[in-house]
């Protein structure tokens, strides 16, 4: 398993493979490889990984994935959550991948321009947006094309801000910090997940609104997020893990993608930012913190 650290979704994930019933130290043996947020360390780990014969690989971004299918073309590699793996390369068709690698395919262009269009609902008079992201994550081009084209479409100026790795952090926020924007929006992957505590720490000391894709950043003390359930994918990975352990190709196993979103609300950090939510947003809401 190759991942930033083991976090709750890899944690996750092996809980729902012993639902499964596969048992570490029974039947079944995890390997661990953390790249902790560094995108240079997914090629080594990733052919460490296939030195050892493992069964199946399972990451949690694009990079990570690109890092594995180029360290092999057998092994099957499952990813719960790409963004664009048709673009990035890692399959030729999410019905039919062809290759080893398949998963979920997470609409994040779709989502992440939609949780915008949810912020600016949130606050409707703001118009200045710094945006967080993963420079060294080339999925992210459909998804600033996408997030790019919502901000025309609502007035919003937005401010990229980009990180590259672990170390970027401290200058990106300072330089948010000094654009003065009046709206937060992070696009999250497995680098800004690692950094989520930060994210949300600096959001909260500039007093900005903010908003993602995953109901973690609500949950963490984001103001909103938008998007697919990530333990229901990381769930669902595992059922494709199970199928492959039994003998299915992952070259035929379709990318699927989610049907269903969850607006998360969190409304004390709306009272710390001293916002009131539009109540037909709040109606919308599938989950508000309190």
């Amino acid at each position: 398993m190759l991942v930033n650290t083991r976090d709750a979704s890899a944690v996750e994930l092996v809980k729902a493979l012993r639902d499964l019933g596969y048992v570490e130290g029974q039947n079944l043996t995890v390997e661990w490889r953390f790249a902790q947020g560094v995108a240079e360390r997914w090629l080594p780990l990733a052919k460490e990984l296939v030195a050892l014969k493992v069964d199946a690989i399972v990451v949690p971004t694009t990079p990570a994935a690109l890092a594995a299918k180029q360290a092999t073309s057998t092994i099957p590699i499952v990813i719960p959550t790409a963004i664009d793996p048709v673009g990035a390369g890692l399959a030729e068709s999410l019905a039919r991948p062809g290759g080893n690698v398949t998963g979920f395919s997470i609409m994040s262009p779709e989502i992440s321009g939609k949780a915008l269009s949810l912020l600016k609902e949130a606050v409707p008079a703001l118009r200045r947006v710094a945006v967080l992201w993963n420079a060294a994550n080339p999925a992210f081009t459909p998804v600033w094309q996408s997030v790019d084209a919502v901000s025309g479409s609502l007035g919003l100026t937005l401010l990229p801000d980009p990180v590259r790795g672990p170390e970027d952090f401290p200058a990106a926020f300072a330089a948010i910090a000094s654009q003065r924007p009046e709206e937060f929006f992070v696009l999250l992957d497995a680098l800004l997940f690692l950094h989520l505590g930060e994210v949300i720490q600096f959001a909260s000391r500039e007093r900005l609104p903010s908003a993602s894709t995953f109901r973690e950043f609500a949950a963490a003390g984001g103001l909103m997020s938008y998007g697919p359930n990530l333990s229901a994918l990381v769930r669902q990975a595992a059922d494709y893990v199970d199928r492959i352990f039994k003998g299915e190709n992952a070259a035929t196993l379709p990318f699927q993608q989610p049907t269903t979103f969850e607006l998360v609300i969190n409304l004390k950090t709306a009272k710390m930012l001293g916002l009131t939510v539009p109540q037909l947003l709040l109606a919308q809401a599938d989950d508000v913190i309190e």
